[in-house]
């Protein structure tokens, strides 16, 4: 992967990594088909675990909507081969004042990456994405679901391959 041009912004400590995607609560998928590009906002859950041959953090994403329309045509194009995916999900910090025009700004905190996009479609896994986006949206909130509305709900999970963290005070 190509260095980050403003290396100073960049995030390279796990926990720091993992607080930007705690605290985001869109993820943004760029993917594209035969109709051109697309982007789309999701809420999300997400799994998140530091390898210990590397200590590098793995970071898996998981999204839910309807089974209809033209993402979920797209993201279950290749079943399990999965289709690629680009994220941006960020943390607005205001705008940053400037002693002219353009030295204005804004303040930041972002994860941009890419993976892969898995149809998930075995009750477990389903039920597993959709209790992760319940911890990550409302953790507090009581947890449960008939057998029916998993059966009913899409559920895809995206195996972030690369991503980094960057952030502007």
């Amino acid at each position: 992967m190509r260095p980050m041009r403003r290396a100073k912004r960049e995030v390279t400590d796990s926990e720091e990594l993992r607080a930007i995607v705690e605290g985001c609560r869109t993820v943004r998928l760029g993917a594209s088909d035969d109709e051109g590009l697309f982007i789309v906002p999701l809420n999300f859950g997400y799994d998140w675990e530091v390898a210990a041959e590397d200590g590098q953090p793995r970071l898996t994403l998981w999204l839910h909507s309807a089974d209809a329309g033209r993402k979920a045509d797209v993201f279950n194009a290749h079943g399990d081969a999965g289709v690629p995916v680009a994220i941006e999900m960020d943390i607005e910090g205001g705008v940053t004042m400037g002693d002219y025009s353009c030295a204005y700004s804004f303040a930041y905190r972002s994860i941009m990456g890419t993976g892969r996009i898995v149809p998930v479609t075995d009750p477990a896994g389903k039920l597993h994405g959709l209790e992760r986006i319940m911890a990550h949206l409302a953790p507090d909130a009581p947890v449960t679901f008939s057998p029916e509305a998993v059966n009913r709900v899409a559920v895809w999970r995206v195996d972030v391959g690369h991503f980094t963290g960057k952030h502007r005070a």
